[in-house]
């Protein structure tokens, strides 16, 4: 007969869910290594033994983290880029798209970055996990001037001065009411100088 936090855990409707609401929060607060499925359970309301209904380990919680957190970002990222009335436009909204999703979403940002699942078996999910790269690839080489570099390279430079201007604002740095630019600002001096517009 199931424990009582187990019959309240249930009562919620959807215990793969909830768990992974909770893996979420204590991912954003704690960083990927710092939940257990234990402590997970708790916030969900069931027992210690009712994550392994669901998932084999944490190690699979933070893979379902990581997959769910790349397909937002994916979508995040394309409503950015579409939405610019010029190339240009568009991959200036990216930048400010990429900050907000690390700010929104710590959780999965923190999943998706600080996890590495095994290649995925499923080509629809290898193509989502890739979506946010190849958008970021397509806006670059519309802009990148016609001087033989490779829109890729230059995409992942892009993107490594993205991921480290949101990880340098996570970790307070420059510390708030400082003279120090935005990010924002950061991050759009440094696409233009990386895509040799300034």
């Amino acid at each position: 007969m199931p424990d009582l936090a187990a019959r309240r855990g249930y009562h919620h409707g959807n215990l793969r869910e909830a768990l992974l609401e909770a893996a979420r929060n204590l991912v954003a607060e704690r960083g990927p290594q710092g939940f257990t499925l234990t402590e997970a359970a708790r916030r969900a309301g069931v027992s210690p033994s009712a994550p392994y209904r669901h998932f084999k380990d944490r190690e699979e919680v933070l893979a379902e983290l990581s997959r769910r957190g790349f397909a937002l970002f994916g979508q995040r990222l394309q409503a950015a880029a579409t939405a610019g009335a010029s190339p240009a436009e568009g991959l200036a909204r990216m930048g400010p798209a990429y900050l907000a999703f690390a700010r929104d979403e710590p959780g999965y940002y923190a999943a998706m970055f600080a996890f590495q699942p095994p290649r995925p078996e499923d080509e629809t999910e290898e193509a989502a996990k890739e979506a946010p790269f190849m958008t970021l690839t397509r806006a670059v080489a519309g802009l990148l001037p016609k001087d033989g570099r490779d829109p890729r390279l230059v995409a992942l430079q892009v993107w490594a001065l993205s991921h480290g201007v949101a990880m340098l604002e996570r970790a307070g740095l420059p510390p708030p009411g400082s003279d120090a630019p935005s990010a924002e600002a950061v991050l759009d001096s440094g696409v233009a100088a990386l895509l040799g517009r300034r």
